[in-house]
């Protein structure tokens, strides 16, 4: 199930904001992910965009009008709705999202969203007071009371010059809970899997940290898969440099002492984990409480290291399924297996960090899987968004 939006049918609702510009883009996205979409211009969101910037994008017809003689609304209204996989209103002015929580039904697009069974997102767009109203909010939480989800708004600068609430959410954050949304019925729907990662970082002075390369790209990835399966995900992140996955409840950490409470934390009722995260085995004994300065003719520094505590073998719990990583510079497959027996793990997923193409910073990897019987199954070059999905495939089948 390496892509979640293969020849899914999007309804995409675009509604009068400035916001129009954004709703182009996560078209486009769509596409390229290999969604159908259809698109539902309201009459003021034609005064920001075109018809036909939709339809060069899709390749498909759009709707601007519910008595357009051409629209196949207008023999069948509710034909998108009918075969829409989820209807994504983006963005959603004050006015749409009023109409929608009222039943009303008076254009293309609220007639769709009526008449459909498909989950419905919507991606608020407005300015900041009207966001805060209290009749907006009575009608978004009117909305949500009915399972309808929402993406945003996110805070930042508006088009009326002022900074607030009311942004619309970016394309690529969208698309994070387009994917969350459609996958509400996985095969992992009803679970909760803890993912671990990135590099923890262990103070030696205010300044000055031991850490190691991970980017926390696979831990990510897996956390995605798992979120796209229907998983409920909580994301204990080292820091890195990757934005939080969109649906996924994110514990940012630092170092392996924090992380261990988190992860032993949300474990407790935790059907799965996986720790991706690449934990500091040693810390400084002691971290100074001031910048360590170099003393004159000093050529060398001395850091006494104690031992961090191991994460995998502080959670006891015996029905959470329990993945571990390895990564390797030499015997890969002996070290992961010795990791995997050690640790009492369910499976290792192990690769070789000397691999030019993979690992490290990389958006791919070559992993090999190694579960209790001792079965190895060894995956070829794949994106880390693959290889999420085969750890997962793993765990739904453990959890069966």
């Amino acid at each position: 199930m390496p892509n979640p939006l293969e020849n899914k049918h999007v309804a995409l609702g675009v509604t009068g904001s400035i916001a129009c510009y954004k709703a182009v883009n996560l078209a486009s996205k769509l596409v390229q992910a290999g969604a159908l979409v259809d698109v539902v211009l309201t009459p003021p969101a034609t005064h920001f965009v075109s018809a036909l910037t939709f339809r060069a994008i899709t390749h498909r017809p759009v709707v601007t009008d519910l008595w357009d003689p051409q629209s196949e609304l207008s023999m069948d209204h509710v034909a998108m709705a009918q075969r829409a996989d989820i209807v994504v209103i983006a963005p959603a002015t004050a006015d749409i999202i009023a109409k929608l929580s009222w039943g009303l039904a008076g254009d293309a697009l609220t007639a769709t969203v009526l008449a459909t069974t498909a989950p419905v997102l919507v991606a608020p767009a407005m300015d900041a007071h009207m966001w805060d109203n209290a009749a907006t909010q009575e009608n978004a939480a009117r909305l949500k009371a009915r399972g309808v989800a929402f993406a945003g708004p996110i805070a930042g600068h508006l088009a009326s010059g002022l900074s607030g609430m009311g942004r619309m959410a970016e394309p690529s954050v969208l698309l994070g809970h387009i994917k969350a949304v459609l996958g509400r019925k996985g095969d992992l729907a009803g679970r909760k899997v803890v993912v671990s990662a990135g590099g923890t970082q262990e103070d030696i002075d205010p300044v000055r940290f031991i850490s190691n390369r991970s980017s926390g790209k696979m831990g990510y990835a897996i956390a995605e898969a798992a979120r796209d399966r229907g998983a409920s995900v909580v994301l204990v992140a080292a820091p890195t440099a990757l934005p939080d996955p969109a649906g996924v409840a994110v514990v940012h950490v630092r170092s392996a002492q924090e992380m261990l409470d988190a992860v032993v934390k949300h474990a407790r009722d935790a059907d799965a984990l996986a720790m991706a995260a690449a934990v500091a085995d040693w810390r400084p004994a002691s971290a100074a409480a001031q910048k360590v300065k170099k003393r004159p003719g000093q050529d060398t520094l001395n850091l006494e290291l104690a031992k961090t505590q191991d994460i995998l073998a502080s959670v006891k719990s015996k029905r959470l399924v329990k993945v571990g990583f390895a990564a390797e510079s030499e015997d890969l497959e002996k070290n992961a297996r010795a990791k995997l027996a050690g640790k009492g793990l369910d499976l290792v997923v192990a690769n070789d960090i000397t691999s030019k193409d993979s690992g490290f910073g990389s958006d791919d990897n070559r992993v090999v899987i190694i579960g209790r019987d001792g079965k190895a199954v060894r995956h070829g070059l794949m994106s880390k968004y693959e290889v999420g999905h085969r750890v997962i495939d793993r765990i739904a089948a453990l959890l069966k």
